[in-house]
C-alpha cells in the first residue's frame, strides 16, 4: 500500500506540474495584447508599466520561472489586475461558496444517480426501467446554462418559490444545486444500472437467493455493494464536472463562486487571476481522482494483491 500510495503520490506531482505549463501557455495563446485589454484608457505609459509589472516585456521561458518562484516561494499567484489584490486572497474569498456548490450537487447527484440506476436495474426490461433509462438520457442532454434559465423562468418567475440568485440560505443553493447535478446523476444512474443489472446475474446472487435472503437485501447488500468499485470511480470522476460546470452555473444564478471569478477575468485578460484560479482547480480534480484511485485500491482486494 505504501508503494502504491508513493508511486501515484509521485505522478500527482509530475501531472500538476504538467497542468501549470498547459495553463501558463493556453493562457498566452489568446490573440491580442493583454496589457492594452487590462485598461480602460491604455496609453503608452500604463501599457508598458502593465507589462512590466506581469513581465510581458520578458521571454516565456522567463515569464513562466517567475510564476513558479513567487508560487513557491511566496505562495502567491501574483496580483490581479481587476481587482488590485493576491489572486490567493481572491480564491479564499471565492473558494467557499464554490465548495458548498459543488459538494451539495454531487450528494444530489450520488443519491439521485444510484437510486435512479438501482430501481432501473430492479426493473430490467420493463416499462420502469425504459423510464428510468429515459430521464438519465434527458439529463445527459440537457445544457446546463439552458436548464437553469428554464428552472429561473419556473421556480423564481412564474412561481416565485426560490430566488433567482446570488449566494444566501439554503433556498438560494437549492437551484443551481439541482441544476448542477443533473449531468453527474444521469452519469451515475447509467452506471449504476449496468453494473447492477451485471452483478445480479452473478453466481453468488444466485446462491444468496437460495439461501432464502430477501430481494431487497439481494439486492442492496449483495448485488450494489459488489458493484460499488467501478460507482465509486465514476463518482469520483463526476465530482470534477460541478468544479468545471460552476463557471457556467456561477454565471447563470450569479454565484460569487470560482466559476464567476473565472469568467470575470477572462474577459479582462487577467493573466494572473486565470492562471492561478484554473491551476486550483485541476490541483483539485486531481486530489479527487487520488482519493478515488485509493478508495479503488481499498474496496477491491485483488488490487492489493
Amino acid at each position: 500500500m505504501r508503494a502504491f500510495l508513493l508511486r501515484r503520490l509521485a505522478s500527482l506531482v509530475a501531472a500538476l506540474f504538467a497542468a501549470s505549463i498547459a495553463i501558463f501557455l493556453l493562457v498566452r495563446l489568446v490573440p491580442g495584447d493583454p496589457a492594452r485589454l487590462m485598461l480602460k484608457n491604455p496609453t503608452p505609459e500604463k501599457i508598458a508599466e502593465i507589462r512590466q509589472r506581469l513581465a510581458l516585456d520578458r521571454p516565456l521561458p522567463v515569464q513562466y520561472a517567475i510564476w513558479l518562484k513567487n508560487l513557491f516561494a511566496h505562495a502567491s499567484f501574483g496580483e490581479s489586475v481587476v481587482t488590485g489584490r493576491d489572486v490567493k486572497d481572491d480564491l479564499v474569498r471565492t473558494w467557499p461558496a464554490t465548495m458548498e456548490l459543488a459538494l451539495v450537487a454531487m450528494l444530489l447527484a450520488t443519491a439521485a444517480g444510484l437510486w435512479l440506476g438501482v430501481f432501473s436495474a430492479r426493473h430490467a426490461g420493463t416499462w420502469k426501467d425504459a423510464l428510468g433509462t429515459t430521464l438519465s438520457l434527458i439529463g445527459l442532454s440537457v445544457p446546463v446554462f439552458w436548464l437553469g434559465l428554464l428552472a429561473m423562468l419556473l421556480f423564481s418567475l412564474k412561481l416565485g418559490w426560490l430566488p433567482a440568485g446570488e449566494r444566501g440560505g439554503w433556498d438560494h443553493l437549492i437551484m443551481p444545486a439541482c441544476v448542477l447535478a443533473t449531468i453527474p446523476a444521469a452519469f451515475v444512474a447509467r452506471l449504476t444500472r449496468a453494473a447492477v443489472v451485471e452483478t445480479l446475474g452473478k453466481d453468488f446472487i444466485r446462491t444468496a437467493r437460495a439461501k432464502g435472503a430477501n430481494e431487497r437485501a439481494v439486492l442492496y447488500r449483495h448485488a450494489l455493494r459488489a458493484a460499488l468499485v467501478p460507482i465509486v470511480t465514476m463518482i469520483g470522476v463526476d465530482f470534477a464536472y460541478p468544479l468545471g460546470g460552476a463557471v457556467l452555473t456561477d454565471t447563470v444564478f450569479a454565484w460569487p463562486g470560482i466559476g464567476r471569478y473565472i469568467a470575470t477575468a477572462v474577459l479582462a485578460r487577467d493573466y494572473p487571476a486565470i492562471q492561478g484560479a484554473l491551476l486550483v482547480l485541476v490541483a483539485l480534480v486531481m486530489a479527487v481522482n487520488f482519493v478515488v484511485d485509493v478508495l479503488h485500491h481499498a474496496l477491491d482486494p485483488r488490487l492489493r494483491r
